[in-house]
């Protein structure tokens, strides 16, 4: 029954097209000739099949995996260069009505004190974000209609816009909140959210129903069809991804992967970003009772192979991560990570109490700037861009110039000069002068000459007191 064109998740995440794939890749994996040849079509940076992946992540021949690496590592230089995207999640509620096993805001949880912001709150916490530096942020909340409606999440998105601080702002709102219905989307894409993010958290429909017992997202089709309705409701960027650790990692990627070419065949565009967050420790949740649990070898080679196959689109890793892992999740193809973070609701003005609320436990800790001088250390470009999303380049008119390669153009300037702004208004003595040596440095990066001038000439005007210039 697979179906890639088919609105009906049972059939382009069809089950036995994903266990054939898997059988597949047990099979060609141990031919270097298969490998091989897959490689060569990774390297002309078009993308892979879900088969071909799940070939690439079954393969154990180490020359073979370094070589996955490598070209990794030459895919994400090509589209994405040495920008690494910078943003911060902003918990609303932590009120739920689901029955979710793995995360500690599940209904039956009485151990987790619940909480909401208020307006005034969310704006507190807005500025605290935006003193720290932020431009870009993921709201999130639990699913609770009569605590979380809708048109809490819309009068939410418009407090934020809204804040004026130190003559900053935030300038995209993310928004990962449950599924929802098509008319429910057009009023998230007329309140000007960037990407809409939800994550499936697996794909394997037994287990999905197993681990929601209760609640709206019980309904596997309903979440799974949900980014065929946000499309439809206007929202053409959307990100996917899915909680690894809950299920087999194969199955997972396969899955995943399926799921991309569905939005790309059906809509002409597939996610505009793939998260790929670990279950780790929270509240009353022991990774001890997820089996599948992801460990760091696999993990990174897993990242690595998501590069080859889907190589336009943007990856997200979080701050469930140590700086050692994304130290290395980096180099084979994370282009996004957050930074400074808090995983609970208020947790940027309350600091003291940031645990009793928290989704996940935080591995990376350090603030937003020791965050931006590691990337700089790391030959990074620390970039707060939101311009596509403000130029109207998002859907396939992003992924058109993404594919074609000139959207590097925009990129790399934006990203020297949404980090100028940084340097300027918030970075410590030594990020300042890492930050601007490495400007220097990047300039040269710029192909067009025109385009270079303008950049130094905005650059100066950034130092001058002057903001939020963008191609």
């Amino acid at each position: 029954m697979y179906n890639p064109l088919s609105p009906h998740a049972c059939e382009f995440i069809d089950n036995g097209e994903v266990l054939e794939s898997l059988e597949e890749a047990s099979r060609e994996s141990t031919n270097p000739q298969r490998v091989k040849a897959i490689l060569e079509k990774g390297a002309l940076r078009k993308g892979l099949t879900h088969r071909e992946a799940a070939i690439l992540l079954e393969c154990k021949d180490p020359r073979l995996e370094e070589r996955m690496y490598s070209l990794a590592r030459e895919i994400k230089m090509h589209f994405y260069g040495n920008r690494i995207v910078l943003f911060a999640p902003l918990y609303l509620s932590n009120y739920c009505i689901n029955g979710c096993v793995y995360c500690p805001y599940h209904a039956k949880n009485r151990t987790i004190p619940r909480k909401k912001l208020s307006q005034q709150e969310i704006e507190e916490e807005v500025r605290a974000l935006i003193r720290s530096g932020h431009k870009r942020l993921a709201l999130e909340a639990g699913e609770d209609p009569r605590n979380n409606p809708l048109d809490y999440i819309l009068e939410s998105i418009k407090t934020i816009y809204s804040v004026r601080e130190g003559g900053n702002s935030i300038r995209r709102v993310n928004v990962n909140i449950a599924a929802t219905d098509v008319q429910s989307y057009r009023k998230l894409r007329a309140a000007g959210i960037g990407t809409y993010i939800l994550f499936q958290e697996t794909y394997d429909m037994q287990r999905y129903r197993l681990l929601h017992p209760t609640g709206p997202k019980s309904n596997y089709e309903w979440h799974t069809e949900a980014m065929d309705r946000a499309q439809e409701g206007g929202c053409d960027d959307v990100g996917i991804g899915v909680l690894f650790g809950l299920g087999g990692y194969r199955y997972e990627l396969v899955s995943l992967l399926m799921h991309a070419e569905h939005l790309e065949a059906r809509f002409g565009v597939g996610p505009h970003t793939i998260s790929v967050p670990r279950i780790c420790p929270a509240d009353d949740i022991d990774t001890g009772d997820f089996p599948d649990a992801l460990p760091d070898d696999i993990f990174r080679k897993l990242v690595a192979v998501l590069r080859i196959a889907v190589p336009y689109t943007g990856m997200i890793i979080s701050t469930r991560e140590s700086v050692r892992m994304r130290e290395q999740l980096l180099d084979v193809g994370i282009s996004q990570i957050s930074g400074g973070s808090r995983t609970s609701v208020g947790g940027y003005t309350t600091a003291e109490r940031h645990n009793e609320t928290a989704q996940f436990d935080v591995a990376d800790t350090r603030p937003l700037d020791e965050v931006v001088g590691w990337l700089l250390d790391n030959r990074h470009i620390p970039s707060f861009c939101t311009a596509c999303y403000r130029e109207g380049r998002t859907g396939d008119r992003f992924m058109s110039l993404c594919k074609s390669g000139k959207i590097s153009l925009c990129c790399t300037p934006n990203a020297l000069m949404t980090l100028k702004e940084y340097l300027m208004d918030y970075a410590s003595g030594d990020t300042l002068t890492k930050g601007n040596a490495l400007i220097l440095e990047c300039l040269h990066d710029i192909p067009e000459g025109r385009v270079r001038d303008l950049t130094v000439k905005r650059l100066s005007e950034i130092e001058r007191g002057s903001r939020d210039f963008r191609f």
